[in-house]
């Protein structure tokens, strides 16, 4: 099959529902809902032939200062014939000359070391039944006036602005916070995703207050399906693993940077802008 064959179109909503059977065929865990929230998020293309769509993938900008590349799935009967070349080509047109970053599958891994990415850590995702825990002290709820403390400082973790991803988990979960001194020290994302709910982004300045932030929903979920991802460098894989989210797999975190246009992760930060899509 040549690839001259297949339309590469604009992601619109209209493919929502084979993006939704893409994931599925690839194992992945995503709802209707998770890929409507990427979409809003992002901009991307499907590979489509005779109607049918065959790949997809998404570009999550974040102002001029980077971008995420996302959803990058191509069906199985066609792995292996340059479409997820091509997928990636479209993606690279839509970030422009942002900063990249991406979470990559062992078998993607050569064709995105290709392009230029390099690898940067290890993401390891862990997930169970939330089991039963004491809340932890000093975790308050979000107010509305929160909302700008909280974005100033995942974009100082983060190293961009991520405004409108913030936005939309307020919208769908839900945020709760680690308050000092009227000051807020450190912050924590829950939303429905998936099988269950998912855990992120986390941001604090050491790893008990993350270790807190992150108890506190688990506490709220107890006897419900939880996932966290986190990086081998923050160190709370065994802790998770203690709480009974075991580890079942991850990626391999990855970038691309622009000149002289490498992000700054300045503080202390346990979930990926990739999880938080997906």
């Amino acid at each position: 099959m040549q690839l001259s064959q297949i339309e590469l179109a604009p992601f619109g909503s209209e493919h929502l529902e084979s993006a939704v059977r893409l994931s599925r065929e690839a194992g992945w865990p995503h709802r209707l809902e998770d890929w409507q929230m990427a979409l809003a998020l992002s901009e991307g293309v499907v590979a489509i032939e005779a109607g049918r769509v065959l790949g997809t993938t998404l570009v999550t900008a974040y102002g001029n200062d980077c971008a995420t590349i996302n959803m990058v799935i191509v069906d199985e009967a066609m792995r292996g014939r340059g479409l997820g070349r091509g997928l990636m080509d479209a993606a690279l047109r839509i970030a422009g000359d942002r900063p990249l970053r991406l979470v990559a599958t062992a078998d993607g891994l050569p064709l995105y070391e290709k392009l230029g990415f390099r690898e940067t850590g290890t993401v390891l995702q862990h997930q169970g039944i939330a089991r039963e825990l004491a809340a932890p002290a000093g975790i308050d709820p979000v107010t509305t006036e929160d909302t700008a403390a909280i974005t100033a400082l995942d974009g100082v973790a983060f190293g961009a602005d991520r405004r409108d991803l913030i936005a939309y988990i307020a919208k769908v979960g839900e945020f709760a916070v680690i308050r000092r001194n009227d000051r807020i020290d450190g912050f924590a994302a829950l939303r429905a995703f998936g099988r269950g709910n998912v855990i992120g982004p986390v941001v604090a300045a050491n790893a008990d207050d993350a270790k807190a932030l992150i108890t506190h929903f688990i506490a709220r979920r107890a006897g419900q399906f939880v996932r966290v991802d986190t990086t081998a460098e923050t160190g709370l894989s065994p802790w998770l693993s203690d709480q009974g989210l075991i580890h079942v797999g991850g990626g391999i975190a990855m970038d691309r940077p622009a000149l002289g246009r490498a992000a700054d992760r300045a503080a202390f930060t346990f979930a990926l802008a990739n999880q938080a899509l997906g």
